[in-house]
């Protein structure tokens, strides 16, 4: 049998590890439960036990947490581990840190796996483990049985760390990237050029099945344009997005910043949050936009089943095609962009 979910240890850990893989979208979806356990274990020294992404365009989860406090220190995990010579000194290198507890926070990947995960950090040294999803409804996304929609995978993993307490997902502090001074003045400086308001749009993305295409967010900024032309549009992004943003940017009538590739994950959220909306394919910063509170607007492919990897909030809406991105048309999209465009005014004169 797999070992039930442990409680948090009675004496406060001097050192805990978390155990999370993944890019910028997969860090950011755990961002609630980074502050759970910062607010429950203060004093500890926390580290993230973590990848480095593959591609180029995945930032890794350093980039995303390291200057918020969150996290104190980082260990590599090297994703497709196999020889048992690299699993002994990771193996070591856990053990001279004398960790008391680690926090589990892996994607559902089934039971073997969190059992084999389990019985390697037992043998690390490690007596106590928090948020191991043992049961078949922690390793799945729960489906709402009226919509046939997955949980957001915040959601489950807010449900694996039950034992440290409820964790409030529509709460904004529980988002809180806690940007530094140097990164929001890097963000104003950023925007600095543009019309206000303002939109901001990401064309990129590392999984190819993701991709809208070129010609159809070209008709969509010339025809958003033409309806927002006091609007400025910024567009985020990695390097190899800037050609992409270049040739979009020239349908816009009003002000233009192309940061792709100017700006560090925290950077780019920076200078994201005062925009009115976002725009984007299902990728890192969709994540991060919501994450600043910005209402989004997630262009989603059938690479995910909805609603697993939608924005959080009500503020937020996805456009889920399950016959492929290209099925999504402009004129879909652009009644989506005026819908949420006409409930912010409403909301604005409201308060």
């Amino acid at each position: 049998m797999i070992a039930r979910p442990t409680v948090p240890m009675t004496t406060p850990p001097d050192t805990l590890l978390v155990y999370r893989l993944g890019s910028l979208g997969d860090t950011i979806v755990a961002l609630p439960c980074l502050h759970k356990i910062a607010q429950t274990y203060p004093n500890a020294k926390r580290l993230l036990l973590t990848n480095i992404p593959v591609s180029t365009k995945a930032a890794p989860a350093q980039s995303i947490v390291g200057p918020s406090g969150l996290i104190h220190g980082f260990l590599s995990y090297p994703v497709g581990i196999r020889s048992a010579s690299a699993l002994w000194q990771l193996s070591k290198q856990i053990r001279a840190l004398k960790i008391d507890m680690m926090i589990y926070l892996m994607p559902a990947r089934g039971r073997l796996n969190a059992f084999r995960d389990w019985i390697f950090f037992r043998l690390c040294g490690i007596r106590k483990i928090v948020g191991l999803p043992t049961t078949v409804d922690l390793q799945n996304n729960r489906i709402d049985p009226e919509t046939g929609f997955q949980e957001r995978e915040c959601e489950r993993l807010a449900r694996t760390l039950s034992a440290l307490g409820s964790i409030d997902l529509a709460k904004a502090a529980s988002w809180d990237l806690l940007l530094t001074e140097h990164e929001l003045k890097i963000g104003d400086r950023t925007i600095s050029k543009l019309n206000h308001p303002f939109i901001t749009i990401n064309m990129g993305g590392k999984v190819l099945e993701n991709d809208w295409g070129a010609a159809r967010w070209r008709e969509l900024i010339e025809r958003l344009s033409g309806l927002y032309e006091n609007h400025g549009l910024l567009i985020v992004g990695a390097a190899e997005d800037a050609e992409r943003a270049k040739l979009v940017a020239c349908n816009w009538r009003g002000s233009t910043v192309n940061a792709c590739g100017k700006l560090m994950p925290r950077e780019t959220a920076a200078a994201m949050r005062s925009a009115t909306l976002f725009i984007g394919h299902d990728s890192g910063p969709l994540h991060l936009a919501a994450a600043m509170g910005v209402p989004c607007l997630g262009l989603f492919s059938a690479h995910n089943r909805p609603a697993k990897w939608h924005p959080y909030g009500q503020q937020h809406r996805s456009i889920h095609s399950m016959s492929g991105i290209s099925a999504i048309g402009v004129d879909e999209v652009v009644q989506a962009v005026v819908s949420m465009m006409s409930a912010r005014v409403l909301n604005e004169h409201r308060a």
